[in-house]
């Protein structure tokens, strides 16, 4: 059971309302997660903003999937991880070995995948505060300083629903139950 109210389409703010209709129409429900966070229109406006921001950087569809899996797993949302397992297996197709070892937190056999994940975790354990090591490691795994910046907006992602997630304790939908 949740700690905070999982709003509606018909109980949310009149402002959060339109939001969870539109997320219904995109995926045929309304995510729990987006249900605790209509009841602040911020903060459900701040994520759908964002996810759409970091929909467009530079990296690929399964690169972003990496960061918010990595991120998930690391802040012990097993909401995130089941909702985004089911877009790494469904929508991406991601390798099962692959997602298996993001869940489990372990290496990863695509080196340039690993390095980041590595960095990833390195930037939420560290607050961003990454050794030039921890950087170097990515810039030499193929990656810029630009995609540096895009895994710092991926996390920034993430924490706004591990967090809220957790604060919650946000049940995790029906839909996405096979994929906890």
């Amino acid at each position: 059971m949740s700690r905070i109210a999982i709003q509606t389409i018909e109980s949310a703010p009149e402002e959060a309302g339109p939001r969870l209709a539109a997320a219904k129409k995109n995926s045929g429900f309304v995510p729990n997660l987006l249900g605790v966070l209509a009841n602040a229109p911020t903060a459900i406006e701040t994520y759908q903003t964002v996810s759409a921001i970091n929909a467009r950087n530079s990296l690929s569809d399964t690169e972003r999937e990496v960061i918010q899996i990595t991120a998930a797993a690391r802040n012990g949302c097993g909401f995130c991880v089941a909702g985004h397992t089911a877009i790494a297996r469904k929508k991406l197709q991601m390798p099962e070995p692959l997602l298996e070892a993001l869940r489990a937190r372990q290496a990863l056999d695509d080196t340039k995948l690993n390095a980041l994940a590595l960095f990833t975790l390195a930037v939420i354990e560290e607050r961003g505060q990454v050794s030039d090591d921890e950087l170097q490691a990515f810039l030499a795994a193929g990656y810029n300083q630009g995609q540096a910046l895009e895994v710092v907006l991926g996390v920034s992602l993430a924490t706004l629903c591990n967090y809220a997630n957790n604060l919650a304790k946000t049940p995790i939908n029906p839909e996405l139950q096979p994929y906890a």
